[in-house]
């Protein structure tokens, strides 16, 4: 995989990374993750249950505090979230990770399940893909409460943010291509923020945007470098949404809505955009939201441009047929 042509940015501290001599990296601390506890000043209820304990992958999960104390116990829909990170790094421990799926939880009235999946390159794609459609099995058998008296299985939606958005993406895929049957959970629609993808060809944002402070380019190119089988390029289907169409062409008779967002001033929006055209070409139902001024992780960096998106999350998953895309 031919390095990028960005500048003298070294990826790896940027990142945070050691690569190691057996190709594993060692990751630097920097991000605090937290315990699943309540929160001081959100109100909301958290815990870890475990998913596959010879796999060592668990997930999070937030309910809205008063779901529990509310007499009048109506169902919430249910969300299963993939954290961002390239592939590489975070967790669903991860502090950031924990607030943005906490305020999700209640600005949504929904119960999110975050999902603990692997990390390249000590795990390389399509690992990450493998636990997110073993923990939408998981789902649907787990005896958890939570799960049996406050989670509405028929209103379930995949999302993810960055390459989260990428595994949300590629594990609605594999459960159009395998028909596998969730019930009684019913996929309603994926949600993908700022979705992870990439290609050989370099794109005008990219290069315009080629030292961008959140992703520049040379950390782009070493994720997917870390992240895809080895000997592949960035044109692989993993990477580059385009290269691969039947099972794109399954989802339709599914029915399931997408929404992706994307922002301005992200390296990734003329990757997202082309997405975008590629889904509605196939005859998808496809939703677009511009946040004006939006770069790459905005929910982190600037999280009061995310007000509007959880609006717009909340419409779209009440009535997505009435939305309008910006593109």
């Amino acid at each position: 995989m031919s390095p990028s042509k960005s500048s003298a940015i070294d990826p790896y501290k940027l990142l945070r990374i050691i690569p190691n001599a057996d190709g594993t990296i060692t990751r630097l601390p920097e991000i605090t993750s937290f315990s699943p506890t309540p929160s001081d000043t959100l109100p909301i209820l958290t815990k870890d249950i475990t998913i596959n304990q010879l796999n060592n992958t668990w997930a999070r999960l937030y309910m809205p505090q008063q779901t529990l104390n509310s007499s009048h116990r109506t169902k919430l829909p249910l969300i299963v979230w993939f954290h961002g990170g390239g592939f590489v790094l975070f967790s669903a421990a991860t502090s950031f990770s924990q607030y943005y799926c906490a305020n999700i939880a209640i600005e949504l009235n929904v119960i999110v399940v975050s999902v603990e999946y692997h990390l390249a390159p000590e795990h390389r794609l399509p690992l990450a893909y493998d636990d997110a459609v073993e923990a939408l099995q998981w789902i649907k058998t787990s005896p958890d409460d939570w799960f049996r008296e406050f989670a509405d299985y028929g209103k379930c939606f995949l999302m993810g943010s960055s390459a989260g958005a990428n595994i949300a993406y590629r594990a609605a895929l594999r459960l159009a291509e395998k028909g596998d049957d969730l019930e009684p959970i019913k996929i309603k629609g994926l949600i993908l923020h700022q979705p992870f993808f990439g290609g050989i060809k370099r794109t005008e944002s990219e290069l315009r945007l080629v030292n961008d402070r959140v992703l520049p380019l040379c950390v782009n190119d070493l994720m997917w470098e870390l992240a895809l089988p080895i000997g592949a390029d960035r044109d692989h289907e993993y990477c580059n949404p385009t290269a691969e169409e039947s099972s794109i062409a399954k989802m339709r008779k599914f029915g399931w809505q997408i929404f992706v967002d994307w922002g301005d001033k992200d390296p990734l929006m003329d990757r997202q955009i082309e997405f975008i055209k590629m889904l509605k070409e196939k005859g998808l139902e496809v939703v677009s939201y511009l946040v004006k001024g939006g770069c790459h992780g905005v929910e982190f960096l600037d999280p009061s441009k995310c007000e509007d998106l959880y609006v717009n999350y909340k419409g779209f998953m009440s009535s997505p047929s009435n939305f309008h895309s910006h593109l």
